[in-house]
Parts: C-alpha cells; structure tokens; sequence
C-alpha cells in the first residue's frame, strides 16, 4: 500500500513538472520591399503550447509588431530543445 502511494505521487510529481515546463516555437517569417526571410523561435505561453495552430494564433501579433509577417510555424518543443535550436535562429533567437 505504502509503495502503491509512493509511486503515484511520484507520478503526478511527475506530471506536473512536465505540464509546468516552458515550450518554444521555431518559426519562418517574411518582410516585403525588399524581400527578406527569417528563421526565429518564440517563447510560448502554455496555452498555446497545444497545437501548431494555437502557437500560430499567439505568434502571428507578436511577430507582426516588428514588421515581419508569420509564414509558418516549423514545431513546438521544450526547453530541452530550445539550445540547440537557437544556435540555428542567430540574432533573433527568442521572441516574447
């Protein structure tokens, strides 16, 4: 009984250190007149960590503030990923 209670609040331990972790987006963006292509990564706020078309509706006015309009977004991952990822974003490497 003991060990049954062990391992289940040691699961929703777990759990929640997973649910409370802080997600990323990479992301494709455009500037028009003259034409220019950038590569980023967005901080997300946990609702929008669901989906690829929830990390959009969040991105799209964030990005949009300094001028550059939302192509797409690449995918969704957590911070175990976001160092390897932001040697590839350069300069603009985190937006929030």
């Amino acid at each position: 009984m003991k060990t049954a209670f062990l391992t289940a609040a040691f699961l929703v331990l777990a759990l929640a250190g997973q649910a409370s972790g802080q997600c990323y987006a990479d992301y494709k963006a455009k500037q028009d007149n003259p034409l220019r292509l950038q590569y980023g990564i967005i901080e997300l706020p946990q609702p929008a960590c669901t989906s690829a078309q929830a990390a959009r509706n969040y991105a799209e006015p964030v990005i949009s503030r300094s001028g550059w309009t939302l192509l797409q977004i690449e995918s969704i991952f957590g911070e175990d990923e976001f160092q390897r990822r932001s040697v590839n974003a350069g300069a603009i490497h985190l937006r929030q």
